[in-house]
């Protein structure tokens, strides 16, 4: 078989998904490629010397040259690849991408969603399998950093058709625990153990990642291992690469804390001996100084400051009080020869003076004004329209007050009126091209 496939079959082009990759520390690659109805193994030697082997990731849809082949110590058809070209997106990868950019752009992504993890956890949520590694690993985590942690497993699927329906559903209950009867968790833990795209695929979909994003305890994603990126942990609070580094974020180091609380407790017992020691000091020298002589002798010499200092105060006093008497005395001198009443008289008399000269003053302002008021009345009446109805003339309007300068500005039937020296003389226009009468 592998004589015939090798020598009649050859080399051939072959497009597929890539699914289930591994690299092994040899340097070799094996991966299976797949269509909507078949699959096959592939194997790559010396993966990283080959043309194309970064176009190797799990979904991605790629073309292969490869020689098939037979795996006789198993029996089993294979294809050993020379050279990888990328020829678009799997569907997954498709799928993967579409929902990505789609939650992203409701911002269920964004880092101001991400709540901080508690310090000090009492009660760990876990949504996994009940019979996986993951759980194994995570219990074991706790127990060993957290031991006065209480664990709550919602033992779920985590591969296979409707699996996510119930990762979705373990994670609504935990958000509202008191609905279903168990503990309120402080942080949940939700994930499994590592396997291929396929197997990882539950926790890319839709709906578990809406119930994570709507959970109202800080979540950790631990899906798959290091390498392996899926929608629920761009949702979750935290990303963890693994199920045992979930529950080390999750819980503090008890050891780690013992450690530090001894060294605490060590410090401050330092720092109290010594200040009870420099205490001790301050005692014992205020012992063997001032309490060691008697109570008379203590205050003999404060007493004799009091006196002195009350003796200063005694004289300062006086010799204020006769500064004060002598400063009052020049004042009252001072005074004396200033004759306030006098100055009044002089300064009452200026005041008097100013006010006769103000006085003249605006009485000829006045008269000024008085005699310029009388020559303009005088020129107005002689230069305005008075003096002109004086000497005989007249002004025609119409009613409405518009001059009439011309015979052709008045029509037969208009309302006249006319101005003279005396009052006005109303009439009506009868008719005629030659005036009006």
């Amino acid at each position: 078989m592998k004589n015939l496939l090798e020598i009649q079959l050859g080399e051939q082009w072959v497009e597929g998904e890539v699914s289930n990759l591994r690299k092994q520390g040899s340097g070799h690659w094996y991966f299976s490629l797949k269509d909507e109805g078949a699959q096959i193994s592939c194997a790559m030697f010396g993966a990283a010397r080959k043309a194309g082997a970064a176009a190797l990731v799990d979904g991605a849809k790629v073309r292969v040259f490869a020689e098939p082949s037979v795996y006789e110590a198993r029996g089993q058809l294979q294809i050993i690849v020379q050279k990888v070209e990328q020829a678009g997106l799997g569907d997954l990868q498709a799928r993967f991408e579409a929902l990505k950019r789609k939650l992203e752009a409701e911002g269920l992504f964004a880092p101001e969603r991400k709540r901080p993890l508690p310090g000090f956890p009492r009660v760990v949520g876990i949504v996994t399998s009940g019979t996986g590694a993951a759980i194994e690993d995570i219990l074991h985590v706790l127990g060993r950093r957290a031991p006065w942690v209480v664990p709550v497993l919602l033992p779920v699927r985590v591969q296979g058709r409707g699996a996510e329906m119930e990762i979705a559903a373990a994670m609504e209950k935990m958000g509202s625990p008191e609905k279903y009867g168990i503990p309120r968790s402080d942080v949940i833990i939700v994930g499994r153990g590592g396997g291929s795209i396929e197997d990882l695929w539950n926790f890319n979909e839709e709906v578990v990642a809406r119930a994570i994003a709507a959970c109202p305890i800080p979540v950790i994603s631990a899906v798959g291992h290091e390498i392996d990126f899926t929608i629920a942990d761009f949702v979750a609070d935290r990303r963890a690469p693994t199920p045992s580094a979930a529950a080390e974020m999750a819980v503090p180091d008890g050891e780690e804390l013992r450690r530090q609380l001894a060294m605490t407790g060590r410090r401050l017992s330092r720092r109290v001996e010594e200040r009870i020691s420099r205490l001790d000091l301050v005692l014992a020298n205020v012992a063997r100084g001032v309490l060691s002589r008697g109570g008379e002798r203590l205050l003999r010499e404060p007493a004799l400051r009091v006196d002195a200092v009350a003796g200063r105060l005694s004289q300062a006093l006086a010799a204020g009080w006769r500064e004060k008497t002598e400063a009052l005395a020049g004042l009252r001198q001072r005074l004396g020869l200033m004759k306030p009443e006098r100055q009044l008289a002089q300064r009452e008399e200026i005041l008097g003076q100013w006010a006769r000269r103000l006085k003249r003053a605006a009485g000829r302002d006045l008269d000024e004004r008085g005699e310029r008021l009388r020559r303009l009345a005088v020129l107005l009446k002689a230069l305005g329209p008075a003096s002109a109805f004086e000497r005989g003339f007249s002004i025609t309007t119409t009613s409405e007050g518009k001059v009439i300068r011309s015979v052709r500005e008045a029509k037969p039937g208009d309302d006249l009126v006319t101005r003279v020296a005396d009052g006005l003389i109303r009439s009506r226009v009868e008719g005629g091209d030659s005036g009006a009468d």
